[in-house]
């Protein structure tokens, strides 16, 4: 097991969406190793309850911890909406979420203060986006949506269909209504969706995809704590692991992260 400031990066999501955080991290911070588990025997979380979600999120952080991980992305929007506080209390090491740097990249570039979030029903549920928002701009408008279809269609790979542009339309009505000038996709899988998206939306509307301010924002917490892994020796290997069907995980991986997965490891928790 490798440690100190060599040690892996732990990333965790309910599936497969998080390798889109995976992709940021790997073109932004491309010294340090990672070890991804998406928990496929689960998934959805976004449905689930609050303290359900709490379980198995620290299920997986003992995990990612006994694997010798230095710090943990929880790469799920649903899992940091209603696990993150209590994962910085639990875990003895850095915990970076997704909601507030979606947030923050959010409210950087909004004109109009007026901002949509789009995410499961869970993450909608939470609030999370909203309150992260309103500590940012108080006077801000915020109007979310939950669009529990998508994550399926993604994974099936309908990402342009007729069919999903229907169902899209439908469910950024509400958004569009209230003309909001930036939207956030609050959900891993939903990035697959922006060109569709784009496509649907009035013109100017700006699509937020939280993974790039995520990737930055551990780039600061390593830098902060004096965890940069210092420049390999060797070409870096990444681990993928999954809770339940690793081939599915390999087959449809390619599709969020950009590049191919060479194995997928299989870990039953819980």
């Amino acid at each position: 097991m490798v440690t100190g400031n060599s040690a892996p990066i732990g990333v965790f999501d309910s599936g497969i969406g998080g390798l889109t955080v995976v992709h940021e991290l790997e073109r932004q911070l491309p010294h340090e190793r990672i070890i991804y588990f998406g928990d496929t025997a689960r998934v959805p979380y976004g449905p689930k309850s609050p303290a359900t979600v709490e379980r198995y999120s620290r299920e997986i952080s003992d995990w990612l911890i006994g694997e010798g991980v230095k710090a943990i992305v929880v790469a799920c929007n649903t899992a940091t909406a209603h696990a993150l506080p209590m994962l910085r209390e639990y875990v003895p090491l850095p915990v970076i979420g997704v909601v507030e740097p979606g947030a923050r990249a959010a409210m950087r570039v909004t004109r109009s203060q007026v901002v949509g979030v789009i995410g499961t029903a869970g993450t909608i549920a939470s609030g999370a986006y909203v309150r992260a928002i309103h500590a940012i701009a108080p006077s801000a408008r915020v109007v979310a949506q939950a669009c529990p279809l998508f994550v399926p269609l993604v994974e099936e790979g309908w990402l342009d269909r007729d069919a999903t542009r229907l169902i899209a339309k439908e469910y950024l009505e509400p958004l569009a209504a209230a003309q909001v000038d930036t939207i956030v996709l609050g959900c891993t899988h939903y990035p697959l969706l922006a060109p569709l998206l784009g496509e649907i939306v009035r013109p100017g509307v700006l699509l937020i995809d939280s993974a790039a301010e995520t990737a930055a924002e551990t780039s600061r917490t390593l830098r902060e704590h004096g965890l940069e892994a210092p420049a390999p020796s060797a070409p870096l290997v990444h681990r993928f692991v999954a809770s339940d069907a690793p081939e599915h995980f390999l087959r449809v991986g390619q599709r969020f992260l950009g590049s191919a997965i060479d194995r997928v490891e299989k870990v039953t928790l819980g």
